[in-house]
């Protein structure tokens, strides 16, 4: 096999959601060794990098695909020859949606994989190959969580995309989505964009983070003269009322700052996503609730508000985790999903681990067992085997 041709090689898996095109790839450094075992065998060495667009801005999507992975990249045959047309692994709901967009803009056929099951197939992809991924974050403390890959299951993933899904995980392909809400992140962008004239989910988060809830919330305090309702455990803190200062205060929209109002609406979306889903783990006997979906983005503000409301209403007993690549787990599903076997004489040891991935360039790839180890980027390094 040509070297320089393995170097251009990548490999391409899109989710589609409602409000965010989310895509995983490999990206090859150029780097190439032969595998002593076999002449057949090929590594090479790069990396899973991740990107997203609005999907209103699709277009912006198509281009990017077009530059830095179908022309850039230079996907090809392993005799050189391109393809006439690529299919590509893609789940949610924009993959049915603009299916004949990408066949008709790039040449691509979206090789649909079901939505919830992409979701818990990138979980525990992360979970069992990434080390120092899941981390709880309460109080201002973050700490990295160790799970035993014998006792990962069962669990419960609440995916927060524009709406919420909250899914009972069993075992690997075992899984059940157990309830949900509409009150998500197309919930805070939608009527964020109403309210403060913010265009974009990162613009709206960004507001929030300079705002202060207690300016529109009504709290326990306010009702009770700035004392605890203490009897039933609620501080004066403790918000007892949304936006509930703005029917008193006599004030109109304008008269309030957009960055208070954003962070009562990131508060309100947060503290309920997180009752609901501890409500729900309490329904099943479940201790661990791994939330994810690009809603979060590691706002620090954002995870302690949902652990505070899963710690408040377990009373300590159930515990808010979140992974470093939340908003990718559909699309990590996706990429894992091409046909896999077993290469029993692959050793892993304690900062690299193996998964089988197959290419999406098409049928003359075969077998790919992937070995990563995490960057301290949103990237993850590792080596890919063309068999």
């Amino acid at each position: 096999m040509d070297p320089a041709a393995t170097s251009q090689i990548s490999h391409l898996a899109l989710d589609i959601g409602g409000t965010l095109i989310k895509l995983v790839y490999f990206s090859a450094n150029g780097d190439h060794c032969e595998d002593s075992r076999s002449n057949e065998i090929s590594v090479v060495h790069g990396k899973l990098c991740f990107a997203k667009f609005e999907t209103k801005k699709i277009d912006d999507c198509l281009e990017f695909i077009r530059f830095n992975i179908l022309h850039h990249s230079g996907v090809q045959h392993l005799n050189g020859m391109a393809h006439d047309k690529l299919s590509v692994k893609a789940t949610g709901g924009g993959a049915f949606k603009f299916a004949d967009l990408f066949k008709e803009k790039l040449g691509i056929l979206l090789d649909k994989e079901d939505e919830m099951c992409s979701l818990v197939g990138g979980v525990n992809f992360l979970l069992k190959t990434v080390p120092r991924e899941a981390f709880t974050y309460l109080d201002g403390q973050k700490e990295f969580v160790e799970i035993d890959h014998n006792d990962l299951y069962p669990y419960l993933l609440v995916n927060i995309g524009s709406g919420v899904s909250m899914i009972k995980v069993d075992g690997d392909g075992k899984y059940e989505r157990i309830s949900g809400t509409s009150l998500g992140g197309g919930t805070f962008l939608g009527l964020g964009k109403l309210l403060t004239k913010c265009e974009s989910f990162d613009e709206l988060l960004e507001l929030s983070h300079h705002g202060n809830n207690r300016v529109i919330d009504m709290l326990v305090g306010d009702i009770y003269g700035g004392t605890d309702y203490s009897k039933i455990g609620l501080s004066s803190t403790a918000i007892a009322s949304s936006f509930g200062k703005a029917i008193s205060d006599g004030k109109e929209l304008e008269d309030y700052q957009p960055e208070d109002v954003a962070r009562s609406l990131l508060r309100m979306i947060s503290n309920n996503i997180g009752q609901i889903a501890y409500l729900n783990a309490l329904r099943f006997g479940l201790k661990r609730i791994l939330f994810g979906g690009f809603f979060i983005r590691g706002l620090e503000y954002t995870m302690d508000t949902i652990s505070v409301a899963v710690h408040f209403w377990s009373r300590g007993e159930a515990k808010a985790m979140f992974l470093r690549h939340e908003g990718f787990l559909g699309a990590l599903g996706a990429f894992t999903s091409y046909k896999t076997q077993s290469h029993n004489d692959l050793k892993s040891n304690q900062h690299t681990v193996q998964r089988a991935i197959l290419n999406c360039s098409g049928d003359n790839f075969r077998h790919i067992p992937v070995t990563s180890n995490l960057n301290d980027s949103e990237t993850i390094e590792c080596s890919i085997s063309l068999v």
